[in-house]
């Protein structure tokens, strides 16, 4: 139902689709992520979850951690997939690229604080381990908000809502496979795109299956001690993610016109002083990082 429903908003086209939709339902997640900061804090022991937030434990720090982090950032920022480009190519010619970009990082840093100022007091709170992982959001809320008024309303409200945020990554990532393979075949019709957005479907469905079972039956299949899901996730968040971002970065510093990176991101004074910083960045610091982050558990 899910693919489906991710597919029914591609063939719709992204800003007739989820644009509209995020426009209203996204600042919805927001409140109700404020909602729950508020009544999260005010609960018993809430402060030794934000004691465990906030205060870093830098003897835990390694490459493991490092690496994780990395994979974290650029899953949650669509980086090294193609997404940022696929959706940047649907911007109006001279985007306010530098503005979207500051926005969705900051938004993306917020949302995240939040969901970690929602959870964690709760978490210890409520007497629970804060290394469950993910499965901690389906754990933690509800008890959150059964103790709150009209809870079982909000709670409803805040899944459908945490869904919709989800659908969007699925949207992203379809986005990307349809609009690779349509944008290679010259004159593509939208019979093409609607029969390539199917198969998408279709093949993701199957590939994902394995994935979906390692909740059930294959939950004690384990390589390398991982589950097939988190062996999955551990490739694509943790190497082949940075990879692709490594390889956007050569792209941009090295391939990519100079004229053109200018005519984009020189939207002011400022911004003139910043682009030589930006090419440093793209060109030298980000390729060097991602290596060193990407062969240190070779050397480890």
């Amino acid at each position: 139902i899910f693919l489906a429903l991710t597919c029914w908003i591609v063939l719709r086209g992204v800003q007739s689709g989820i644009e509209k939709m995020s426009k209203i339902m996204m600042p919805l997640l927001f409140v109700c992520f404020i909602i729950l900061v508020v009544r999260s804090l005010t609960l018993d022991g809430a402060m030794e979850g934000v004691k465990f937030f906030i205060q870093p434990d830098f003897s835990v720090l390694n490459r493991t951690s490092v690496l994780s982090a990395l994979g974290q950032a650029f899953f949650s920022l669509s980086l090294g997939v193609s997404a940022m480009l696929t959706y940047a190519s649907y911007m109006k010619e001279r985007g306010e690229i530098n503005r979207s970009a500051a926005w969705i990082v900051a938004m993306n840093v917020a949302v995240s604080l939040l969901a970690g100022f929602a959870i964690f007091p709760a978490v210890f709170a409520s007497g629970l381990d804060p290394a469950e992982g993910p499965a901690l959001l389906f754990i933690v809320l509800p008890t959150v908000f059964s103790q709150i008024q009209f809870g079982s309303v909000f709670l409803t409200l805040f899944f459908l809502l945490f869904a919709f945020a989800s659908i969007t990554s699925s949207i992203a990532m379809l986005e990307v496979v349809v609009a690779s393979l349509t944008d290679r075949k010259e004159n593509a019709t939208m019979r093409d795109k609607k029969r390539t957005t199917w198969l998408a479907t279709l093949a993701i469905a199957i590939v994902g299956i394995p994935s979906a079972l390692s909740f059930g039956i294959l939950g004690d299949t384990q390589f390398m001690g991982k589950t097939f899901f988190d062996s999955v996730d551990f490739l694509v968040s943790n190497i082949l993610m940075p990879i692709g971002a490594l390889l956007i970065s050569i792209f941009a510093g090295y391939k990519l016109d100079r004229t053109l990176v200018e005519q984009e991101l020189v939207t002011s004074p400022f911004m003139k002083k910043i682009v030589p910083v930006w090419r440093v960045s793209v060109c030298y610091l980000s390729p060097i990082a991602i290596l060193i982050i990407l062969i240190w558990p070779i050397f480890g």
